[in-house]
């Protein structure tokens, strides 16, 4: 049985042209946390918005100190105002939460005569002592900027920042595991649909000049100098993106809540593990090449990505040390394969560009590791990454195809496995006329996402082992069982497999002081779990449909456990015709959502600009 211990409520207003930020918590000093009194094993958070008016869709990060422990971005809102709730699990920061934090909230924005949409907040967290729990980590050191001793913002922000920091880990540790937070932002928010170096000046007459370093992306994780692990980001699709019709009022996927990538670094502890400081490096690398098919990884990449990490730790006996092998590491560079093709029309002028990217690689770090009790056992981080890209720039540029897959396979010799599948196909044209400008444009992209093992995150299948009916949380935060009961326990899940795809057509107009914009998103879920007692079965838990158009939800379908649940979505409106949206002031019509040339959508996280957000008394 679920028990209810304690709720703290902070209430965040975000409404100046600055965005000062005022943080309160229950019997606390403003931006200060304090731990309730009384036990507990998990906490969710629940982070409701409103908003009205016309704004961008901005990044919203959340620390407990210097740690990122929730990245997450806002809906773009409408003349008559919008609402929305998300709930994320928090107990993976337990060690956290447990001792007394300094609490930032750093969602920039910007309130002028253009831009009248404030985003008026509320974070609640809801303390709780669940019957059995995964284990979390002892210890969490961030891999951050570390700025929260003077109420700033802890991200980095790659090229221009050296990404590093450097600890002497506890001797005693046994387990560890690195996750990474990135995202593209400014002219680097739709890297997926950059150019080849060596093509960004194919339509400047046109269009101007386009983004570069190709549409492929690598974030890296360095431990002393060396590869310890990679990241091949998930393409993110902010709620402005592409086109705004897309996203209204389904938003795309992790768009609320960015997913964080795990690497095991556990066969690296018998260096780390020596007294000695040790150096953690976040990258970020695309594309060089010489114009002639050959590409090499390239050492910065455009502006820019907001990166952060975190070292999870898994500790020993006091006064113990770990020991063992050096790692050995196999990490050759990626196959990289590129190639282009520029036609011309009548005129002689440039017309279509043609560019494909593919790239593959493995990982692998080995060791063993000798424990406190004097065990040792071979620890393993294994990778296998492979990726294609398709981009077709046509009518001088004011059209473009972009159809991109990226798979991967980590796994840890810790039994941790992490399989998924990332495809996308863009298709969308850019077009003026006597000052109107639109764009058309049809979108299908999915995610295919199976977890096993001891994930240092929440994987999902928590609330449903070893119950008769699964407990869920209503949009008060609080617990409450939903029906159908099952007739008897579920057994017993070991990982979660989430599948997911979002496809439809979207359209938007803009014409004197007015703008608009529609379409149509249809998206299925499906929440899985795997089976304890029958390896690679999967279980249905939970599935969803929800098809939308012209900004109202015209179908909504739930079932829950072998049960349909009513959707109090169904047949809501939230306003076709009020989007009002303004970017960039570029020659080419492209700059509008900021992918290009001309002026990117400005990047206001971690004071790259105004309306930072932090924590004040």
């Amino acid at each position: 049985m679920v028990v209810f211990i304690h709720s703290y409520l902070w209430i965040i207003s975000l409404a100046s042209a600055m965005g000062s930020l005022l943080l309160l918590s229950e019997l606390t000093l403003p931006g200060t946390y304090t731990p309730p009194p009384c036990s507990f094993n998990r906490v969710t958070i629940n982070f409701t918005v409103t908003s009205r008016g016309r704004q961008f869709d901005r990044l919203g990060l959340m620390y407990l100190g210097d740690i990122e422990v929730f990245r997450t971005s806002t809906a773009e809102p409408t003349a008559r105002g919008i609402i929305w709730t998300y709930i994320k699990e928090m107990n993976q920061y337990n060690a956290l939460w447990r001792t007394p934090q300094k609490i930032i909230f750093d969602l920039g924005n910007l309130i002028d005569s253009t831009y009248t949409g404030s985003f008026n907040t509320t974070l609640t967290a809801t303390f709780s002592t669940i019957p059995t729990l995964r284990l979390a980590a002892d210890q969490i050191l961030p891999i951050s900027a570390r700025r929260s001793g003077e109420n700033g913002a802890s991200a980095f922000s790659v090229p221009t920042d050296n990404a590093s920091v450097a600890y002497q880990i506890p001797q005693n540790a046994e387990r560890a595991v690195v996750s990474l937070s990135a995202c593209g932002q400014a002219t680097e928010e739709f890297w997926y649909t950059n150019v080849l170096n060596t093509e960004v000046y194919t339509f400047e007459e046109e269009i101007g000049t386009l983004y570069g370093y190709s549409p492929f992306r690598e974030v890296q994780l360095l431990i002393d100098g060396q590869l310890a692990g990679v990241s091949w980001p998930f393409p993110i699709i902010f709620t402005g993106g592409i086109v705004p019709g897309f996203w209204r009022p389904i938003a795309g996927i992790d768009a609320f809540d960015l997913r964080e990538h795990e690497i095991d670094v556990t066969p690296w502890l018998p260096v780390l593990c020596d007294g000695a400081s040790h150096t953690f490096e976040i990258r970020v690398a695309g594309i060089n090449d010489d114009g002639r098919d050959t590409a090499s990884l390239s050492d910065a990449v455009g502006n820019s990505w907001i990166v952060t990490g975190k070292i999870f730790l898994f500790l020993g006996p006091e006064g113990s040390t770990t020991s063992g092998t050096t790692p050995k590491i196999d990490a050759s560079p990626p196959n990289l394969q590129i190639s282009s093709e520029v036609t011309t029309n009548s005129t002689g002028a440039n017309e279509t560009l043609t560019y494909n990217t593919s790239a593959s690689r493995s990982i692998s770090v080995t060791s063993e590791v000798k424990t406190s009790n004097g065990s040792t056992f071979p620890a393993s981080w294994t990778q296998e990454l492979t990726y294609t890209n398709l981009n077709i720039l046509s009518a001088q540029g004011f059209t473009q195809y972009t159809k991109q897959t990226t798979t991967g396979a980590d796994r840890s010799s810790s039994g941790y496995k992490n399989i998924y599948s990332y495809p996308l196909i863009v298709n969308s044209t850019f077009t003026t006329s006597n000052n109107n400008i639109s764009i058309t444009a049809s979108l299908s992209r999915g995610l295919d996402f199976s977890l096993n093992g001891p994930s240092v995150f929440p994987s999902g299948v928590q609330s449903f082992n070893g119950t008769t009916s699964p407990a869920f949380f209503a949009l008060s935060g609080h617990q409450q069982q939903l029906t159908p009961y099952t007739s008897s326990p579920l057994p017993d899940l070991m990982g979660a497999r989430t599948i997911t795809s979002q496809s439809g057509n979207a359209a938007f107009l803009s014409a004197g002081n007015a703008s608009f914009s529609a379409g149509t998103t249809n998206q299925p879920f499906s929440f899985q779990g795997s089976r304890t007692d029958a390896l690679g079965t999967n279980l249905e838990l939970y599935r969803r449909n929800v098809r939308a158009v012209n900004s109202s939800v015209v179908s909504d379908g739930e079932v829950l456990v072998g049960g349909r649940v009513p959707s109090p979505l169904e047949g809501q409106r939230i306003g076709v015709g009020e989007v009002e949206v303004v970017r960039g002031e570029g020659r080419g019509v492209r700059s509008l959502l900021g992918r290009g040339p001309g002026a990117a959508k400005e990047m206001l996280v971690g004071g790259g600009g105004l309306g930072v957000g932090r924590a004040e008394e």
